[in-house]
């Protein structure tokens, strides 16, 4: 049998509760071992051949980035509000699970960003990205200043607003889709670039190779001006400071529910296309 992982956070009632559900589902096909979603380590790190998370997209992004470096695949169940990348749900878990925990399972590769900040003093930090980098003005909330330039070009062009967001096709109906940035297929080899409010009625998002390098240097800041990875995890900004972004060398798998069709979800839960309520 093959061994799983059940990844839960029970400080959150519907998470707990869907997982105590799915459990007896799970073990009649696997071996099973619950795990806190907050825990920072896992004890045997490579003893296992499946992760099943339970809760919402944010749950789901947090732990594909803890468990990147293992390789293995992730199957994720929605407990939360949309549940656009979790793909499951306790029925559809149920009705594909001797295909989910066959040593075959269906398999989405989803891209992920590596980021690294080099300090103007030298310093690196470094963070991966699954949905977006975002580059926010943050407190006291004027205008930021920072140059912008993808792969060879020598110039680049000067962004002036409330920050950028870089965004895989993953995230690019996230934060980017909601700042005009274009829905981008998970299966195309591309990243978004969506300025936030830049003062230019010509900056237009654009789409760039997956391949390419994106470099942020920071001219002007403010004191919170940071740049965020999916949302979880803040790295603070200085003046001098750049920011590069370019493909993750890994990419994290998760298994597809063979109901699910991208547009189909779209639709249903994006409401990708809704015309407009008319009176009858």
């Amino acid at each position: 049998m093959p061994r799983a992982l059940l990844i839960v956070n029970h400080d959150k009632p519907e998470a707990a509760r869907t997982a105590d559900a799915i459990r007896p589902l799970v073990a009649r096909h696997a071996s099973v071992e619950v795990i806190e979603a907050h825990e920072e380590a896992l004890a045997q790190p490579a003893a296992f051949d499946i992760a099943v998370v339970v809760g919402g997209d944010g749950t789901l992004i947090a732990q594909a980035r803890r468990l990147l470096d293992y390789g293995r695949p992730i199957v994720g169940v929605n407990a939360g509000r949309l549940g656009f990348l979790a793909e499951f749900d306790a029925a559809d878990l149920e009705k594909h699970a001797a295909l989910v925990f066959s040593a075959n399972p269906p398999l989405r590769e989803r891209m992920l960003l590596a980021v690294e900040v080099e300090r103007a003093d030298g310093g690196r930090e470094s963070g991966t990205a699954i949905n977006d980098a975002v580059i926010t003005a943050g407190a006291p909330h004027r205008m930021i200043e920072m140059s912008l330039r993808v792969d060879d070009d020598d110039t680049g062009v000067d962004i002036i607003g409330d920050g950028v967001i870089i965004a895989t096709p993953t995230g690019s109906t996230a934060y980017s889709a909601s700042a005009g940035g274009p829905i981008v297929h998970p299966d195309v080899g591309g990243v978004t670039i969506t300025p936030i409010c830049a003062q230019s009625l010509a900056f237009r998002p654009g789409v760039v190779r997956s391949s390419d390098t994106i470099a942020l240097v920071m001219r002007r800041v403010n004191e919170g001006t940071c740049v965020v990875l999916d949302g979880q995890r803040h790295i603070a900004l200085g003046r001098g400071d750049t920011v590069r972004m370019r493909e993750h060398g890994r990419k994290a798998l998760f298994l597809a529910n063979p109901s699910n069709r991208y547009w189909d979800a779209l639709r249903a839960k994006m409401k990708w296309a809704a015309p407009p309520s008319y009176r009858s």
